[in-house]
């Protein structure tokens, strides 16, 4: 995957394959009338460890690794991710703003040199019933309400999230920044699944 391209509004597709331990994820372009192009990555974070690694692998045979999102602290709410290329050199971070977040999930992340973006809900009903369904006794029954993420910088828009309505987790990433590393817009992506309740 190349950080640099030409124009900006790409579209990706990310899909959660349902497994035990290991939340697993792949990464498709989303072609023009909406259908899947070839897949772009495979990503894996292993549940309840104690601190939390994403690894995205060119695809699903896991030859090898394109880069990875690594917490920089052992089990903290407010925990900044290091995204780092293959070879371990640094992308950018993203992390879960925790006091913003009580009401209406906040997330940051930060390009080094380029860009910072902040990204929340964009509807406030949704987060408030979201946090009302995770206190309830239904951890077999995922949330399957549509929820949405819109990120910007300087108050223009970066990328946006959004979650499709089903009972398998299935996101539309829609990159608006030419500036916008993918590698970083996909681990952020991604985390709005895999740590949205840390």
């Amino acid at each position: 995957m190349d950080s640099a391209r030409p124009q900006a509004n790409e579209r990706f597709t990310i899909r959660q394959k349902t497994t035990f331990m290991i939340n697993r994820y792949v990464v498709t372009e989303t072609l023009p009338d909406g259908s899947d192009g070839k897949v772009v990555a495979f990503a894996e974070q292993k549940r309840m460890a104690l601190k939390e690694q994403m690894t995205f692998y060119t695809d699903e045979s896991k030859d090898r690794v394109l880069f990875t999102a690594k917490a920089r602290q052992v089990l903290d709410v407010g925990a900044a991710y290091d995204v780092c290329d293959a070879a371990g050199n640094p992308v950018g971070t993203f992390r879960k703003k925790f006091a913003a977040s009580l009401l209406r999930s906040t997330w940051e992340l930060e390009q080094p040199g380029s860009l910072t973006a902040v990204g929340t809900e964009r509807n406030r009903f949704v987060a408030v019933l979201r946090r009302v369904w995770e206190l309830l006794p239904l951890d077999f029954v995922p949330f399957a309400w549509p929820y949405h993420f819109d990120f910007a910088s300087d108050g223009k828009p970066v990328m946006k999230v959004d979650k499709k309505i089903g009972l398998r987790d299935r996101y539309l990433l829609d990159v608006a920044s030419p500036d916008l590393d993918l590698r970083l817009a996909i681990a952020q992506a991604v985390a709005l699944d895999a740590l949205q309740s840390r």
